[in-house]
């Protein structure tokens, strides 16, 4: 039985496949996005409406990453997992205990819901109040209104976000990366609508789009239910369920703080980017460098550097979780998934953050630019900027997830706790000490710069849980060596075709170099990955393998 589990443990098959599949959703779903942003930007340009709704937005979308995709199915996954393996084994023996997985799932569900919904009331009665009895600019009012109309989408996508990380357990990881698929959707449909009608820019709009996010929450839920039928027994027997749900409620709360640091330095950044708008024009005296554009500006330039952490980065820690839960117990089988996990994800980001810095001034301007609609000529070079900020540390944002998920799969939830607090300081302090000079484009950069300083720390922490072996063995530096070759390659021949068609100013010359570029760096960094005998490369072509 040992053996079989040393097997699987180094059997790369069941990592590559799984994030095959939530890759191949995520890319739809991340196309979709990237449609979406392009929508959002071709509707509203770099304009202060453009800013409030992207703040609408981001808001209950801090509350999923914390509740939903951030600290419950941090704590949630692995005790969910346990507990399928004690009804499966139940079943195996003919059934003698009561069942753990439905319960729990239940229980889990319906506290969330009671907290979320309650936390939804509470600010939208807040915000209700600022609107009667403050007074306050037309701006400042649709923002605060648009955020009012996007609320309830939070406790909706966090109970998606639950079932989401349910659907993974039972090894449908693809189904389970679909939920962005239809909330794209509803905002791609209802802004192409205003954008035939010729309604751009204004609050209407703005507000039907509030309308659709939210309406696509709830589609989402019932969507994800349906699709846990043949796998959950819903039953509301909590005996069981209660006292694993309070070790997970324990394994929560250092994480929700953690976690919470990090939602809190994202509204910070959201708040540094809004001040024009939600405070005013200056700052203690001082003429503020940012204004009503920057929040739109950074919000859509941040769906860019995402489009490939969503894809790969965060889909290799998506799937690697499970798998180290699975592994939790035995330290040998546990550092030989991290090993993987850390090595697909150094393949992805690394080129991803090159990639993504030679091609920006083009990328952003075919994206964002050109016409009577989006960014103006000044928005598309600030959002060069901003992507120049973010695209360095894509590869560490990758490594990132996978390390946290590893403290999370041995349920050490204060490490990462501790270590995000940290994280946050350094990035408040390097974001107002460089908007001065760089404006929203610091706001980028100390994003970059907190990233790798924290993938750094994490590095040297993990080894507390991998019976003080290395997360990289000779094997994984080997590796890193020939990816970053390939990486040096794929750069030379990018910028060699980016100047072979030299400077373009068309959306059709801009683009023609997007592709060229792209195609071109694609094309090297396989070639140079197969010549150099980079394995991670054959693991995700492999099909099937066990």
């Amino acid at each position: 039985m040992k053996d079989s589990a040393r097997a699987d443990a180094a059997d790369h098959a069941p990592l590559a496949r799984a994030v095959r599949a939530v890759s191949g959703v995520t890319l739809l779903s991340r196309l979709a996005g990237l449609a979406r942003n392009i929508i959002i930007a071709r509707v509203f340009g770099d304009s202060w409406v453009g800013s409030a709704f992207a703040a609408a937005f981001q808001t209950p979308n801090l509350f999923r990453r914390l509740f939903g995709e951030g600290a419950l199915s941090a704590a949630f996954i692995p005790t969910y997992a346990a507990a399928v393996r004690h009804d499966e084994q139940g079943v195996g023996a003919g059934g003698g205990s009561a069942s753990r997985a439905g319960p729990l799932a239940m229980l889990t569900l319906m506290v969330l819901g009671i907290v979320t919904s309650a936390l939804t009331v509470l600010i939208e009665a807040g915000l209700l109040c600022l609107l009667l009895f403050v007074q306050h600019t037309p701006e400042r009012e649709l923002s605060l209104q648009l955020i009012m109309v996007m609320l309830p989408f939070m406790p909706l996508i966090c109970g998606v976000a639950v079932l989401a990380g349910m659907l993974q357990v039972h090894g449908r990881f693809a189904l389970s990366s679909s939920g962005p698929l239809v909330l794209n959707a509803f905002i791609v449909t209802a802004g192409i609508v205003f954008m035939l009608r010729g309604e751009r820019g204004g609050a209407t709009t703005a507000f039907a789009l509030a309308g659709a996010t939210t309406l696509s929450g709830l589609t989402q839920f019932v969507f994800f239910l349906r699709a846990l039928r043949p796998h959950v027994r819903w039953s509301r027997d909590f005996t069981e369920a209660r006292p694993i749900a309070r070790a997970m409620l324990g394994r929560f709360v250092p994480v929700a703080i953690g976690m919470g640091t990090i939602q809190l330095n994202a509204f910070l950044d959201m708040l540094i980017a809004m001040w024009p708008i939600w405070i005013g024009p200056t700052i203690l005296g001082h003429t503020y460098p940012l204004n009503k554009a920057s929040n739109a500006i950074l919000f859509n330039t941040q769906q860019i550097y995402q489009f490939p952490l969503g894809v790969f980065g965060i889909a290799v820690a998506t799937a690697v979780f499970p798998l180290l839960a699975r592994h939790a117990h035995n330290d040998a089988d546990f550092v030989l998934t991290l090993r993987r996990g850390l090595r697909l994800s150094l393949l992805i980001g690394l080129p991803a953050s090159v990639g993504l810095v030679l091609v920006r001034a083009d990328l952003t301007a075919v994206l964002y630019g050109h016409g009577p609609s989006g960014f103006s000529d000044e928005g598309v070079v600030r959002a060069a900027a901003v992507l120049l900020g973010f695209a360095p540390g894509v590869w560490a944002y990758s490594l990132n997830h996978v390390l946290t998920r590893t403290f999370y799969a041995k349920g050490d939830t204060r490490t990462p706790m501790l270590v995000s607090m940290a994280i946050v300081a350094l990035n408040v302090a390097l974001n107002l000490a460089l908007i001065w000079k760089l404006r929203e484009a610091g706001l980028a950069w100390a994003t970059s710069i907190s990233a790798v300083v924290q993938c750094a720390v994490l590095f040297v922490l993990v080894r507390r849980h991998t019976g003080g072996r290395s997360p990289l063995d000779a094997a994984a530096i080997r590796s890193a060596i020939r990816i970053a070759v390939a990486t040096a390659i794929m750069a030379a021949a990018v910028i060699a075709a980016l100047w072979l068609l030299g400077p373009q100013m068309t959306w059709w010359g801009q683009a023609a170099r997007v592709a060229a570029g792209t195609g071109t760096g694609g094309a090297a960094f396989v070639l140079a990955a197969k010549l150099l005998r980079i394995e991670e490369l054959n693991w995700l072509l492999a099909m099937g393998r066990r």
